[in-house]
């Protein structure tokens, strides 16, 4: 059998969770569901699927010590920073060619550091069928979740014919990818049974994705090559990233490789999901009170329903005849607005502009 890792995108700006998050201190690095960091958690997720020395981190400058700090099981090495964000097309290839170097013939699964998994057990099992999938088949592979509601927040997958069985377990041709669709439209593909969210959790082997980068994105390609030819001459890698990864194609790897290409196969999950997208979610994944609020930290409730505080336990949140809000208070900040609104958090965060609104970013 081939060797096996798993690189974990760990990126972000710290935005839609805000005040709370942060450029340095982004949603992975905060215990926003659960008791420990939600990266911490993934890590912990993977736990005897994998030895950590083949688990590898990538993550950016702000974030790298924090990364290291919350996940002590990795060797410091294995916590990789991209110098500049090139999306995530050129995040991708990175991931691979650090695998590459480690091991040519591997193959390696690619997956978010902030998703919610309460069923670990089914978590390993998907992706154990995914890797079995990925070394048995020519294409690249991602495990998509059945949907719960007609969500607008997510992508989607478009499932065509059943190719196989792995594991015990169907996997399918992906007819196509679907952007974030609107409500009417979200509704169909439920009521249809062939569409899946995206999970952004994709296998397969290096041969096979290089090949794809190859063919659709070329130029991308001859950047990580060079990157490539140097390490192997002997270039340490971090000053070799400062040099050569800002002049990287910037592109989405999905507009890049995943819409475009034809052996994409999907797996449906086996396991809960949640994406834990902002605000609103931690009441998925908390007690209330008998009028529906959630806290965390002291606070207290009259006349009010449906609210959700996140405060310390040495400030106290007071709500009076309120209902559908969000009052998250920082050391530094203090935000409220309501449930239906949490999107437009990330919108907020992007009018920070002077020096002092700055200093509330990081």
């Amino acid at each position: 059998m081939a060797d096996r890792y798993i690189v974990i995108m760990a990126g972000g700006k710290g935005e839609r969770f805000w005040p709370a998050s942060r450029l340095r201190r982004p949603k992975q690095l905060l215990p926003i569901v659960g008791y420990k960091p939600m990266v911490t958690q993934t890590v912990e997720r993977l736990e005897g699927f994998l030895p950590f020395e083949n688990i590898l981190i990538l993550t950016n400058v702000e974030q790298l010590e924090g990364i290291r700090s919350a996940c002590p099981m990795l060797p410091p090495e294995n916590v990789v920073a991209e110098p500049i964000g090139r999306d995530t097309a050129a995040a991708v290839g990175l991931s691979v060619l650090l695998v590459k170097l480690r091991s040519p013939n591997a193959s390696m699964a690619t997956l978010h550091s902030d998703a919610y998994i309460q069923d670990s057990k089914g978590f390993r099992n998907s992706l154990e069928t995914a890797f079995q999938v990925a070394e048995s088949q020519d294409g690249l592979v991602t495990v998509g979740i059945g949907p719960t509601e007609p969500s607008t927040d997510y992508g989607y997958i478009h499932r065509g014919e059943e190719v196989d069985q792995a594991n015990s377990e169907a996997f399918y041709k992906v007819q196509e990818f679907k952007e974030k669709p609107n409500l009417e439209t979200a509704e169909s593909y439920l009521a249809s049974g062939e569409y899946y969210w995206n999970s952004g959790i994709f296998v397969w082997r290096l041969n096979v994705i290089s090949d794809a980068m190859d063919r659709f994105t070329p130029v991308l390609k001859k950047g990580l090559d060079e990157i490539e030819t140097e390490m192997r001459n002997g270039a340490e890698l971090e000053p070799l990233l400062e040099k050569l990864y800002p002049g990287l194609e910037k592109i989405p790897v999905d507009i890049a490789i995943f819409e475009k290409a034809d052996n994409v196969f999907t797996l449906p999950a086996g396991f809960d999901w949640d994406d834990v997208g902002a605000w609103p979610a931690i009441a998925r994944h908390s007690s209330s009170d008998a009028d529906g609020n959630v806290s965390k930290g002291a606070a207290i409730f009259k006349d009010s329903s449906k609210n959700i505080s996140i405060s310390s336990d040495d400030h106290l949140v007071a709500f009076i005849g309120v209902d559908d809000l969000i009052v998250v208070h920082s050391e530094d900040a203090t935000l409220v607005c309501r449930q239906e609104d949490a999107q437009r958090i990330k919108d907020l965060v992007k009018q920070f502009g002077s020096d002092e609104a700055y200093s509330h970013l990081i």
